[in-house]
Formats: structure tokens, sequence, C-alpha cells
């Protein structure tokens, strides 16, 4: 039997990621043996406190065992952290030091959400892709710039380290682990018992892009303001470097490292991100809104849609705005 270890950090972080990991892990097993086959994990709960509070406590997480009594698991599941990540890696140290070896011994790791930050604080992310909630992408990047974030993707997979989107999207990250780790009929049971779609992999249409202004390039932040306020303006870069007495090529290289986009793609970003609060809000046409967003071209403007949000303009429209629906 395999051993998997779901941990508890101290301080603030997310409950239901911790109870929902172990629930359908549990439930997962019990399949297994109900099939006739053997559980495939020994599931514990592992911290560094005897007891750990969750939302002033109201709610108490008493883990199996300290941390320090697991010599060797097989995969880890890290649960996410709530807002203030620089804390909760000082106040977790021992637990990422504890990570941090048991992947050099072989194990799995599997984070939830911002539980990516104890991943990134152990140097296990250095290189690798990695998702995590798209609130927290900014932050997590300027902190740990090595990581090559994929804030678009649902899950990441890559060399025994797993990572996925925000919030409740673990159910998914969860399934995709059921599947690898027992099979598919049993991913497919315990989507139907805990009713979670199957086979999600982006969490695009979810993003609320606000655009970074985390960085201290001023130029950029000005270029930022620059584009946001030309909305129904097809936009030259060209000559918003040369506005600014900057060649092209050393604009977007200044960019890209502010604020992780191409101008090109900010600009594409703000764009849609403004088409899409008027499809949620409004009875406007596709053509309507376009226009309003500085396309001229049905075209340009479903592909670059369906790129950012994973969705053509009707079916976000369909999916968001119950009214647009009926028409």
């Amino acid at each position: 039997m395999k051993h998997l270890t779901i941990i508890v950090p101290n301080g603030e972080n997310n409950l239901s990621s911790i109870v929902g990991a172990y629930k359908i892990f549990t439930r997962a097993n019990a399949y297994q043996k109900e099939k006739g086959k053997k559980e495939v994990f020994k599931i514990e709960l592992a911290g560094i406190a005897a007891e750990v509070d969750f939302y002033g406590g109201l709610f108490t997480a008493r883990p199996h065992k300290h941390i320090s009594a697991i010599n060797k698991t097989d995969l880890v599941v890290v649960p996410s952290l709530n807002h203030n990540y620089q804390q909760a890696i000082k106040l977790n140290g021992e637990i990422i030091d504890w990570i941090g070896d048991q992947y050099r011994n072989g194990a799995c790791i599997a984070s939830i959400c911002t539980g990516a930050y104890l991943l990134a604080a152990a140097g296990l992310l250095d290189g690798k892709s990695c998702s995590t909630h798209w609130s927290a992408a900014d932050q997590l990047k300027q902190l740990y710039p090595d990581i090559n974030l994929k804030t678009d993707q649902l899950i990441t997979d890559e060399q025994g380290i797993y990572t996925n989107g925000g919030a409740y999207s673990f159910l998914n990250l969860i399934l995709y682990l059921v599947e690898k780790y027992y099979d598919r009929e049993t991913a497919i049971y315990c989507s139907k018992v805990f009713q979670i779609e199957m086979d999600r992999h982006s969490q695009s249409s979810f993003i609320i892009f606000k655009g970074q202004r985390s960085h201290g390039d001023e130029l950029v932040k000005k270029a930022q303001v620059y584009i946001e306020s030309k909305l129904d303006e097809r936009i030259s870069i060209e000559s918003l470097a040369s506005s600014f007495a900057i060649g092209r090529r050393n604009f977007d290289r200044r960019f890209i490292k502010a604020t992780g986009n191409t101008p090109v793609e900010y600009a594409q970003r703000v764009k849609i991100e403004a088409a899409k609060k008027a499809f949620e809000t409004s009875r406007k046409t596709v053509n309507e809104v376009m226009y309003e967003v500085g396309y001229a071209d049905l075209k340009a403007f479903r592909e670059v849609f369906r790129k950012i949000t994973g969705f053509s303009p009707l079916e976000y429209r369909g999916r968001y705005n119950r009214d647009g629906a009926l028409r």
C-alpha cells in the first residue's frame, strides 16, 4: 500500500482543500474495496502542530502525525493558503524542508491553489511549470521569477510535481490524481459521487484581468495607463514605443519583464476583459461589443477571445448572462 500525506500547515490556510482531498481519496479507497481490490493509499494528515485553528477558531484540525514521524511517503498534498503567503512561509519552514526532502527521496508533490508558494519556497518549482490562483500569480512570479507560470492551465504535471489553479478547482486536481494512482473508472465514480466535472483543463474563463502593477518600471506603468484608456482604438505598439523615445525591441523586453505579457498581449487582455464584462452585463450583440473594444474584424476578435477565455463570444455570453443566453 502506498502512503499519502495531506499537509496541515501552520497559520491561515484553507480547510476545504484539506477536507476535500481527504474525503475524495477516502471514497476512492472504499470503492477499490467494494470491487474486491486493495486500498491504494494509507491516508494521513500531518503537520508541525498538534492542532491548527481555522477561521478564527471556528474549526480545528488535528493531524494524525507530526511530519517528523513520517520518514517515507509516496504522495504529498499541500493545501491552499489564505492570502498572507510570506507569513505562511515563515511559519512553515520545517514543513517546507520536509517537502523538499520527500521529493528528493522519490515522493510526488501536489499543491492546491496558493499552496504553490510552499513548493516554490522549497525550490521545487524552479524551471518547472506551475499554476496557481490567478489573483496570486503576479506576486508568486515576482517572488520566484524562475518559475514557468501557467496561470491559464488548471493543472500542471511535470517531473512528479502537480499544481493547480484557484479555489475549488482543487477538486479537479484530486480527480486527476485519483485517475493517475487508481484508474479511470474510480475517477469517474468519484466524479459522479461528488458531482465534479471531469477533464477540465483551463481556468481561463474565471480569470479577472486587472493589469499587473506590482513592478517599479514607471515607463511601463504609463504605457499600461495609455493602453487601458484606449479601449475603443486600435493601438500601434510601434507608435506607443516611439512616444516614449524607446526602441520597439527594448520596449517589448521591459514590458514583458514588468508584466509577464508583451504589449500586444496586454492590449488584447485589457480589451477582452472589457468585452467579457459587456457580455456578462448587457444585451449587446457580438458586433457591438467588438467595435467598443477596438476590433473591426469579427474573425480576429473571435480568435483572440477564444484564446484568452477558452470560449467563443457567444458561448461566453450564454454561460454568464442569463438574459443574453435567451436571445
